[in-house]
């Protein structure tokens, strides 16, 4: 299995539609990876490690595919409109990671 990450780094005076994030652009995505989707989640972050300190992310998500194959030719195909609705939610350029699950 494998996972998509997209994390939003905390920066000073980000804006982030939390709402919009959760209820429009990530069902979406879901929409548009289909049956290649076994499940996402989305997270809203809240702190750092240390009592007191900021998140380092301001939200995330995480993708879980069975095989890479299908999500790139998703990317491939709806990447554009993906990438395009960004604005209406972030002002933060996304950093994505791609991993292996090796335990689930």
């Amino acid at each position: 299995m494998f996972k998509v990450s997209v994390m939003y780094p905390n920066q000073t005076g980000a804006r982030f539609d939390h709402a919009y994030y959760r209820d429009r652009h990530m069902p979406m995505v879901a929409e548009k990876l289909g049956a290649a989707l076994l499940r996402y989640t989305v997270d809203k972050g809240l702190a750092g490690g240390a009592p007191g300190s900021p998140p380092a992310f301001l939200a995330s998500c995480a993708l879980y595919l069975e095989s890479l194959e299908p999500f790139q030719a998703v990317m491939a195909t709806h990447g554009a409109t993906i990438m395009a609705d960004i604005p209406n939610y972030t002002d933060v350029a996304p950093q994505i990671e791609i991993t292996e699950v090796v335990i689930g």
